[in-house]
């Protein structure tokens, strides 16, 4: 067993290492510890509490290889319906949606998308990437499509690009609405691309009450230069590449 861990920082309890990553609770572990069942570097390690280095050593259970990371980075498309939240006394959360594999990291939701919003929602355990994202001073910018009642015209991409009044008499920072097309009934529903580089409370929604008209869906389709994988059916999420990682700015 490696006493440093390779300019990745301390050892670590053998027990707090595979706990971590999902392989039973620390009482579990002794079992199968005194069970002959663990294994380091080869060799049989009856100690669960021994130090091992888990980015170096190499580690077994019951003969299943240990692959250990610290933090995981998933991308969720959010359905309707479930709340960005770790938990609620009512309503579904997002993390009631993640598999055992995912949920044993214990992510959390970087931001927040609506009840009845869908699309893109990352979801990590790494705090510092989380408040690099979420940080007012980064603008980092968030992209929507939405379905809006009324018809949206250049009068509305000239006020957004200026910034608009909400309700509570806030002026947002400039955004970028682009027409995506519309369809004529007995209402016009206009479809649109909106980029915003803040994260007020239902802000999109507030924007287009804010020039007359309303939201009636609303998707998130990308956060910096991280886009939804369209792919990825609703409700259902997956780790992120390398590459991906590498855009958003993760240390990996």
């Amino acid at each position: 067993m490696s006493k440093t861990k390779g300019g990745q920082g301390r050892t670590q309890r053998l027990d707090k290492v595979l706990s971590h990553i999902g392989f039973g609770s620390r009482s579990e572990l002794r079992k199968l510890a005194k069970q002959g069942l663990i294994t380091v570097n080869g060799a049989v390690v009856k100690d669960s509490g021994a130090h091992v280095d888990p980015y170096a050593d190499k580690i077994e259970v019951a003969g299943e290889a240990v692959h250990y990371r610290e933090h995981i980075y998933l991308m969720m498309n959010k359905p309707p319906g479930v709340l960005s939240a770790t938990e609620d006394k009512r309503d579904r959360t997002v993390l009631d949606l993640l598999e055992e594999r995912y949920a044993v990291f214990e992510p959390f939701p970087v931001g927040r998308l609506d009840k009845d919003t869908v699309g893109l929602l990352l979801l990590t355990n790494d705090g510092k990437l989380a408040h690099e994202l979420l940080s007012p001073r980064k603008h980092v910018p968030k992209t929507y499509e939405a379905v809006v009642e009324g018809e949206v015209g250049p009068e509305d991409v000239a006020a957004f690009a200026e910034g608009v009044e909400l309700d509570d008499g806030y002026v947002t920072l400039p955004a970028q609405l682009v027409i995506l097309g519309r369809e004529r009934g007995k209402q016009v529903i206009s479809r649109i691309s909106l980029t915003i580089t803040e994260g007020k409370f239902h802000q999109v929604k507030r924007m287009f009450q804010a020039v007359g008209k309303k939201v009636v869906f609303l998707k998130r389709v990308s956060m910096g230069n991280l886009a939804l994988d369209e792919s990825l059916p609703e409700g259902a999420c997956r780790e992120l590449t390398e590459a991906e990682l590498t855009l958003l700015g993760a240390e990996i």
